[in-house]
């Protein structure tokens, strides 16, 4: 079985950070694909050591992700 699950992946000076709000957990990379890879990996080893109380409680049918606009100085 599988399940999908949200990451975002920003450029921090020569690292990629990502992350998986849906259970707050980070991982990086020297590239997107390595970032990917280690998040997937961080993930999975998460869900197999975790209490499936806590995984339920972390995890929510709707995740958005989306920019906003807003005034500066």
């Amino acid at each position: 079985m599988t399940k999908k699950f949200t990451v975002v992946i920003q450029r921090e000076e020569d690292m990629y950070v990502v992350l998986c709000p849906e259970l707050d957990i980070a991982s990086q990379g020297e590239s997107v694909q390595e970032a990917r890879n280690n998040i997937r990996e961080a993930i999975e080893l998460f869900l197999e050591d975790a209490d499936p109380i806590e995984v339920e409680q972390r995890v929510h049918d709707e995740q958005y992700v989306s920019s906003i606009e807003v005034a500066v100085g």
